[in-house]
């Protein structure tokens, strides 16, 4: 049977007692009873509970083919999406493809390079999109459940208007495909007009949780990353992560630590990771937490770190400035590839000590030595230990933070599945740019 993601709160346990423990153990319980039967806020939301069991065969089979089909013919895949329509697809590629990916020849990288558009509105990066693909055949998926996002409307009118003219309408319309809801929204209406080839974002699921729908997997097939894997580990861990018990299952572990933190004066969460490959990962988590949670005036307040990197610019921050925050890392325990710190005869550098060692074992030894002296220095640190940078992995990977970010909204009484605030500056842009109409 194979590994599965571990969680590591040894280091944190001088800052609790087992009464608080059991007591929030209790509140764990009921935070399970209301996801388990939707009867929480948001109840209607929770369709990514059981996904990754009883996805819909025969959508995701025409999804495999059109992503085989993208990746044979294109030379550049243009994902379109802002927020949770494009960070999950991002973090699975940043983390389970090569390093320098679009640097690589397509021979030996076997798909196009993929880009991202509509995640924001810098002109300076989208002109420069543009210059980049004009002379590569294009193919672009435009995600957007609304279809009334700015950001990514605004994108694919300029990626819309680039195919139309260089291929002609009908070419156009074989190279768009459309990620929306089933029914609703200006882009379903677009797309059933212009006969867009389309994939469905359930209803029942919201972006930031739909990872391990057509609005993530589509791109992880065009970069032909085993979407089977993913759905398989996070179906393998489905049972576990449904346990109602914090001692047996490692999700509500960690959301039930994250809660009696937060009791503690400690508001804010460093997620810290020691592979580059893990940064789109941490993205991703930062809206899952922060959009879940953020309400009311409550919630930890996610940020990531880039280790070892940061240590050398926050490290003095982390280990002195204010106590307000704790850390959580993100380990890999065993990379895909190794390389080893070699001899040299006159040990000028004086690093003859470290020859033959890995630069994966110098990097756990920074690991273990940064969060002993985080927590030395009043800093409570948990661990996720990956086994591996896998799809397999991701996809548990996926389904843990998911279910510890449901059962941490409970915990915290707010909605975890909804996001009224975001409205909050839509309306003033869009009054701001004379909209006709505002709802």
């Amino acid at each position: 049977m194979k590994k599965q993601i571990a969680f590591d709160g040894v280091l944190a346990s001088e800052y609790l007692t087992e009464y608080e423990l059991d007591q929030m153990g209790m509140k764990v319980q009921q935070a399970h009873d209301m996801l388990s039967a939707g009867t929480g806020p948001g109840g209607q939301h929770i369709g990514w509970v059981h996904w990754p069991e009883t996805y819909n065969r025969e959508e995701y089979a025409r999804l495999k083919q059109m992503g085989e089909t993208i990746r044979n013919r294109a030379e550049a895949f243009i994902v379109i999406g802002i927020g949770g329509s494009y960070l999950g697809a991002r973090a699975a590629i940043e983390m389970l493809c090569p390093v320098f990916y679009n640097q690589w020849s397509k021979a030996c990288r076997k798909a196009p390079e993929v880009y991202f558009a509509g995640h924001q509105m810098s002109a300076l990066y989208t002109a420069h999109l543009l210059r980049l693909v004009e002379e590569k055949e294009i193919y672009i998926n435009v995600i957007s459940k609304s279809g009334t996002t700015l950001e990514p409307m605004l994108a694919f009118r300029l990626f819309r208007e680039m195919l139309e003219k260089r291929y002609g309408k009908e070419e156009a319309r074989k190279r768009i495909i459309v990620t929306t809801d089933l029914t609703h929204g200006p882009l379903r209406r677009l797309a059933e007009h212009e006969g867009y080839e389309t994939f469905a974002i359930p209803d029942n699921i919201g972006g930031r949780y739909a990872v391990l729908t057509p609005v993530g997997l589509l791109p992880m097939v065009v970069a032909g990353i085993d979407v089977d894997a993913v759905l398989a580990g996070a179906a393998d861990v489905v049972r576990l992560y449904g346990k109602p018990d914090v001692d047996n299952n490692p999700a509500y572990r960690y959301a039930a630590l994250r809660c009696l933190f937060y009791d503690k004066g400690k508001t804010t969460e460093l997620l810290a990771s020691y592979e580059p490959g893990l940064r789109y990962v941490a993205e991703w988590w930062k809206q899952l937490f922060g959009e879940s949670e953020g309400k009311g005036g409550k919630g930890v307040f996610p940020a990531s770190l880039h280790f070892s990197t940061d240590l050398h610019s926050l490290g003095q921050y982390i280990q002195e400035g204010r106590r307000d925050f704790f850390m959580t890392t993100l380990w890999v325990e065993a990379p895909s590839e190794q390389v080893t710190v070699p001899a040299m005869g006159d040990d000028t550098d004086e690093l003859n000590y470290l020859s033959g060692v890995s630069f994966h074992e110098v990097n756990r030894k920074a690991c273990e030595g940064a969060m002993l002296a985080h927590t030395q220095g009043g800093v409570p640190n948990l661990r996720i230990i990956v086994p591996e940078q896998s799809p397999y992995y991701f996809g548990q990977l996926v389904y843990f933070f998911e279910k510890a970010c449901g059962i941490s909204g409970y915990l915290f009484g707010v909605n975890p599945f909804d996001q009224p605030g975001v409205e909050a500056y839509k309306r003033n842009m869009f009054r701001l740019l004379g909209k006709p109409k505002i709802t």
